[in-house]
């Protein structure tokens, strides 16, 4: 008997994922920042179409969970709301 056991989504799968579920007309800004610790950190935030900018994300460890915590911000608002709901998860 098989079983169907899911794969953990690798950096570049999920990279992949949450900038698919990006709507094509939204902006996408990306900023990397030393950390202070000799290290990097990543933030990142979205623009809806005929909005201003959201805010930038708290510091994330990666340019993933950074593009990830925008996705979630935008999808609060009550403009984000583009196709169906999505949960991204960690």
């Amino acid at each position: 008997m098989s079983h169907n056991y899911a794969t953990p989504l690798t950096p570049e799968k999920r990279l992949t994922r949450v900038l698919s579920r990006i709507p094509d007309d939204w902006s996408v800004n990306i900023d990397r920042q030393p950390d202070g610790n000799g290290g990097t950190c990543w933030r990142a935030r979205l623009t809806l179409p005929g909005d201003d900018a959201l805010d930038w994300t708290a510091p994330q460890g990666t340019m993933v969970e950074a593009l990830e915590t925008a996705w979630r911000q935008a999808r609060a608002l009550p403009g984000g709301e583009a196709g169906p709901q999505v949960t991204v998860k960690n």
